[in-house]
């Protein structure tokens, strides 16, 4: 049986690649930036709760955050991607709230990225010395400042290679919005063999993208991250 390729017949519809990896970069760039700010957030509340849990007056608000904060958490971390974009697209209109195909993918993707960035930000945060912290006091900084301009820099300084392969899964995952019409890449290349009846090809062709797209944007944000988040320091690894 002689089997014959013809990718050609993908690369004619180059217009809809050309959409899906635009749209498969922007779904990725705003969840990165959404999503690991609220995992930053919640990260400092989480570390906040464990500092303060000598001090009566405010322990109980914190623990109330901390223990709704590790809720959330272990819900996305343990329930598939797919069925939380499910859950926003077709089930939250079921309480009134109607979103967009594009909407829902942003916030699944947001809520998804928060959650597993919450605890590795969480992890380089724990890790940062005590001293650090009253080098700040000494200097009289306030608790915002001591986070934003002493603790948080070295710690994601630490844990940034995780959160880059995070946000390359996160971007990875996107392939499943195109269940609900987004017109992300893998949309397209469903899009495409539905014309063309060339499947093989049009799904290899957007794996060789996916796989493209993933080292592109690692050498960027790993080139980003020393360059302009954290320049001035040193790896000791």
């Amino acid at each position: 049986m002689n089997i014959a390729f013809d990718f050609w017949a993908v690369f004619e519809q180059w217009q809809l690649l050309l959409t899906g990896i635009v749209w498969t970069l922007g779904l990725t760039a705003l969840s990165g930036i959404f999503g690991l700010s609220l995992g930053v957030v919640m990260a400092w509340a989480r570390l906040e709760a464990a500092r303060r849990r000598h001090d009566l007056h405010k322990n109980k608000i914190s623990r109330v955050f901390d223990k709704l904060i590790l809720i959330y958490v272990e819900l996305i971390r343990n329930t598939p991607f797919i069925v939380q974009l499910f859950f926003i697209f077709f089930g939250l209109p079921a309480l009134g709230l109607r979103l967009s195909a594009e909407v829902a993918s942003v916030l699944a993707m947001v809520i998804n990225l928060s959650a597993y960035s919450c605890e590795i930000v969480r992890a380089g945060l724990e890790a940062t010395p005590p001293a650090q912290v009253q080098a700040g006091e000494s200097l009289g900084l306030k608790p915002v400042q001591i986070f934003t301009h002493v603790v948080l820099p070295p710690a994601l300084f630490k844990v940034w290679p995780a959160l880059v392969s995070q946000i390359i899964i996160v971007m990875l995952g996107s392939a499943v919005c195109g269940q609900i019409s987004t017109e992300e890449l893998s949309y397209s290349a469903n899009l495409i063999q539905s014309r063309n009846f060339r499947a093989f090809e049009s799904f290899i062709t957007a794996a060789l993208i996916y796989l493209s797209l993933s080292i592109a944007i690692r050498w960027l944000l790993n080139k980003v991250g020393r360059q302009v988040i954290f320049k001035g320091m040193v790896s000791h690894d």
